[in-house]
């Protein structure tokens, strides 16, 4: 029984002794270093490494019941490599060039964002979007509320609570959030952008962090509490029956061949429309609400929303652990997270990202979702490093297919911080 549970063992799909032989040449060649640059190097480690540190965090007790199992493994595993230089440089470099300047995340969640949203209900899209601000603004309000509370009775401030942690938090990320509201926050307080950037560093990551701990202990209330959850379904349909379009087609290579075409397409239209329109929105926001109106309206046929919605199956089973491993080599920094552990700190940071769960889930509830998608998408997304963020969350709380809510979150929501932190300096600087 045991000999035939061996034999029929398999990681990423392969039987152990072929993994094994092809993970060996792999790892020789990246210690060798004769790992080749560009795609073909970057992607063969990080599907090895991601393949095996998921295995382990699947395994896990504890992490696999509570923490996320293989997706939060792998992002701090990745993360502990690179902190002590367990790769050789030459590797890191190869990954961290493939996820940022060779652009893998941004294909990654191109065909996340067409195949989710163009693979949704039409009628559940149109409903839920007309609901979806409320609740992230129940998440930010709440957020904001309970790091101010908390802030003005640990002797920190109120003021500084908002402004450093809860902020920065809840801004979208780095590049679309942190970096940005330094620059703001420089400006009106005539400091060095780069010394405000270094303050909302570590609460940016520690939120990242923790939202993505608190991804799989949502997952694991759901389990236990299965009336606050959708199972990965963000509206509540009660009394009305809602009939999922027909997905089942079977698996057909020029189908995601067409998908992949148009997922890179909607892509480069968010960047034209990024270009031209002032206002300072980011891409994938025009993105996400370019496919959504297609999908709303009807503007493509079926069969086109079945291609995308094709690629982004075959991208997000295949791919989806070799980008964690991207994520946790190229943007997540274990010392910066250390570096910035203090009781007060860690309670502030911790505060606002309970607060994000627990507003959004609230008024997610009452505007007609399920609370631990809503707190998810709403609250977690808000709270975490953008579109990484998003990834490593949905990953932990096994709800990937709500990536276009979360991404409504990452980059509409950012934006919408963007505006009320200017808002807030000019009423308290």
């Amino acid at each position: 029984m045991e000999n035939n549970k061996a034999k029929s063992f398999r990681i990423m799909g392969l039987s152990l002794p072929v993994f094994l032989i092809f993970s060996a040449i792999i790892l020789i060649g990246t210690f060798l270093e004769v790992l080749p640059t560009g795609m073909i190097g970057a992607l063969a480690l990080m599907m090895v490494l991601g393949s095996v540190l998921g295995l382990v965090g699947d395994n896990m007790p504890i992490v696999k019941d509570y923490l996320g199992g293989g997706p939060i493994i792998i992002i701090f595993g990745s993360a502990a490599l690179v902190m002590f230089k367990l790769l050789p440089e030459s590797s890191i470099k190869i990954m961290t060039n493939f996820m940022k300047g060779e652009g893998f995340l941004d294909f990654y969640i191109a065909a996340l964002i067409t195949g989710s949203i163009l693979g949704m209900n039409r009628k559940l899209l149109i409903k839920a979007a007309l609901r979806y601000l409320p609740a992230i603004l129940g998440g930010v309000v709440a957020a904001l509320g309970l790091v101010a509370l908390f802030g003005a009775i640990m002797g920190y401030g109120a003021k500084e609570a908002i402004f450093y942690i809860g902020i920065p938090i809840m801004g979208g990320g780095m590049g679309a959030g942190a970096v940005p509201l330094a620059k703001i926050f420089g400006t009106a307080m005539t400091q060095d952008p780069t010394k405000m950037l270094s303050i909302m560093v570590p609460a940016v990551a520690m939120g990242n962090a923790l939202s993505i701990v608190c991804g799989g202990l949502l997952d694991k209330l759901g389990k236990v509490k299965p009336a606050l959850t959708g199972n990965g379904d963000l509206m509540r349909i009660e009394g009305e029956a809602v009939v999922e379009e027909d997905d089942a087609v079977a698996p057909d290579f020029l189908l995601m061949g067409k998908g992949l075409f148009l997922a890179v397409s909607f892509f480069i239209w968010g960047n034209i429309v990024g270009k031209l329109v002032p206002g300072g929105i980011h891409p994938y926001a025009w993105m996400i609400i370019s496919v959504a109106l297609v999908k709303a309206f009807g503007l493509i046929p079926r069969e086109y929303e079945l291609a995308c919605h094709q690629w982004f199956s075959f991208i997000m089973k295949n791919l989806t652990p070799a980008l964690l491993v991207g994520i946790g080599v190229a943007y997540t920094n274990l010392n910066e997270v250390i570096a910035a552990f203090s009781l007060t700190y860690i309670v502030l940071v911790g505060v606002t990202v309970i607060g994000a769960i627990i507003g959004s889930g609230i008024v997610g509830r009452f505007v007609g979702f399920y609370p631990i998608e809503s707190a998810i998408t709403a609250g977690l997304c808000m709270a975490n490093m953008g579109g990484t963020g998003d990834v490593a969350v949905l990953s932990a709380a096994n709800r990937m297919k709500l990536m276009p809510f979360a991404q409504i979150s990452s980059r509409l929501g950012g934006a919408f911080i963007l505006i009320l932190a200017s808002t807030l300096l000019k009423l308290f600087v």
